[in-house]
């Protein structure tokens, strides 16, 4: 039954489908029951199912929410007066009834925006890859993270690594260099709250962190050399929104043998020019 939900029979619908994804309900069900005491993975169930059950009837009162959940008007009250604090539903005229919120927007968008990001960006990771030989890859900023997205490998990857889907420390990569290098101070600290060492060539202090971000600042693209790993060097330029601001990054990696000063002084330009490709694709007009 394409498009429904198992549990209950509420419809899974955009909105609710985006946060079960948020929280990689359907995935990871199963971790949870084993790792978490149920009354909160209850709760969350219980909470996911209010939304589905206003996305399928528009709008309903406490007593028909807490009839559709088998529990008690107390306990339905309760997880209304929760999920309106993040409005992900809200009170229709302050009549006892609720319909889903603005929040759900945001959560679809934001899903969405990604999806958008990666179809857009694919056949140019594409291009590039043929172009310079070397692994695509595009990452965004997950807190204090940069998360990939896509991937695309080049010729010259015998057996490159799968990145899609995984995590990587902000200060001691290219993409993450990108993502960091608008930031205000504030930002900056809230999003690298720490700088371990992988290498003799991580940047370990916000000094030398804040002069690589201005000088990405100022060439446009980022490089990193040895500094997550030894033998692996990766170049990097942002993509922006249609407002113009940073909100992810492509690049390109290799083995540091290969993607020496030389080889990266041809690959560079390429994969900038890619990734403002990239940044038109999604809205942004200023064309240099």
């Amino acid at each position: 039954m394409s498009g429904y939900s198992t549990h209950r029979g509420v419809a899974d619908t955009g909105p609710v489908r985006a946060i079960r994804n948020t929280l990689g309900y359907g995935a990871r069900m199963s971790a949870l029951d084993e790792a978490a005491p149920a009354a909160p993975v209850q709760s969350v169930d219980r909470a996911l199912t209010i939304l589905e059950l206003l996305a399928r009837d528009g709008e309903a009162g406490v007593t028909e929410i807490a009839q559709g959940l088998g529990v008690h008007k107390s306990t339905a009250f309760r997880l209304l007066v929760t999920l309106e604090a993040h409005r992900l539903v809200e009170q229709v005229n302050d009549r006892g009834r609720y319909r889903l919120g603005v929040g759900n927007l945001r959560l679809a968008g934001a899903t969405t925006a990604r999806l958008d990001l990666v179809t857009e960006a694919r056949p140019v990771c594409r291009q590039l890859a043929v172009d310079t030989g070397e692994t695509v890859n595009i990452a965004v900023r997950s807190e204090t993270s940069a998360l990939y997205l896509d991937q695309v490998a080049g010729s010259s990857a015998l057996q490159p690594h799968n990145w899609v889907g995984q995590h990587i420390p902000l200060h001691a990569t290219s993409n993450g260099k990108v993502l960091l290098s608008e930031m205000t101070e504030s930002e900056l600290r809230a999003a690298v709250r720490e700088l371990p060492r992988f290498t003799d060539n991580t940047i370990t202090t916000r000094p030398r962190l804040r002069d690589d971000l201005a000088a990405v600042r100022k060439v446009g693209y980022a490089v990193a050399v040895d500094e997550l790993e030894i033998g692996l060097t990766a170049a990097a330029a942002p993509i922006r929104s249609a407002h113009g601001d940073i909100i992810a990054s492509m690049s390109i990696s290799g083995p540091t043998f290969r993607l020496d000063s030389e080889r990266l002084g041809e690959a560079v330009p390429l994969l900038v020019s890619a990734a403002t490709e990239v940044s038109h694709r999604l809205g942004w007009g200023q064309r240099t």
